[in-house]
């Protein structure tokens, strides 16, 4: 079954969803979305998230529609 180019996403859902990079780095292949940065201003849309790696708990700051791109991510832990 083929990936599709476009993964669709609800920022508001993310929370605690897992993703696994297409391109491993540093063995850390493996993800879950363990904050949404909220904004500053209260009305304004999320457009980070933190995500922590499996392998090691290392934590890194993305822009939430990166994970859309299904050349970058795939959705669940496979």
């Amino acid at each position: 079954m083929p990936f599709k180019d476009k993964n669709p996403l609800s920022p508001k859902k993310l929370l605690l969803s897992k993703w696994t990079a297409v391109h491993p780095i540093k063995k850390r292949k493996h993800f879950l979305v363990s904050k949404l940065i909220t904004p500053e201003l209260p009305d304004a849309p999320i457009e980070h998230v933190e995500i922590e790696a499996v392998f090691d708990q290392s934590v890194k700051i993305i822009p939430w529609r990166e994970l859309q791109d299904g050349a970058i991510w795939r959705q669940g832990w496979l």
